[in-house]
């Protein structure tokens, strides 16, 4: 009994509906000769050899060296280009929870192939820099940067510890250390 019903209900809003007429406006085609070209993304490193522990150390080194001239409690992270740790050093009294963050901006560095400050900038421009927080691992603050020798990405570090900027002067002295 329902189900006529709402059959005779159906065919009734069919027979109402069908004379009217439906438009749909056609939106102009633009070509491709109208659209913008996007701005070109940055030159980005084409991979190497994976960084040694030997040379991880040696960056390592160069990074402590500014941490321990102006007494900053740091920890460094290497990472080969896939992210993995390679070699981590710690200086006594810092803090715990830099361990996790250096490693995460050197895992960042090396996966994308850029500086982790290039994503803070790109957040601190708001619009779609915000798109930076849905991006899987990457960390916008500054303290992580790829390691290249002979222009090809072999590794990245990570700072952590001080303040963003003292990271980043750590991490600048350390990826130049292999150049």
């Amino acid at each position: 009994m329902i189900s006529s019903w709402l059959t005779k209900c159906i065919d009734v809003w069919v027979a109402s509906h069908a004379s009217r007429q439906v438009r749909i406006k056609k939106e102009p085609s633009v070509s491709a000769q109208d659209t913008p070209k996007p701005a070109p993304g940055p030159k980005l490193p084409p991979y190497g050899p994976s960084i040694t522990l030997a040379q991880a150390k040696k960056v390592a080194a160069a990074a402590l060296e500014p941490a321990r001239m102006n007494q900053w409690t740091m920890v460094i992270a290497i990472v080969d280009p896939g992210g993995h740790l390679v070699y981590l050093e710690k200086l006594d009294q810092t803090q715990v929870g830099s361990v996790e963050v250096a490693v995460a901006k050197a895992k960042s560095s090396a996966i994308f192939k850029r500086s982790t400050k290039m994503f803070q900038e790109r957040l601190a421009g708001g619009g779609d820099g915000l798109l930076v927080l849905r991006l899987k691992d990457a960390i916008p603050v500054e303290g992580g940067l790829p390691i290249l020798v002979d222009g090809k990405l072999v590794g990245a570090l990570g700072v952590s510890g001080g303040s963003s900027a003292e990271d980043e002067v750590c991490a600048e002295a350390g990826a130049a250390a292999l150049s």
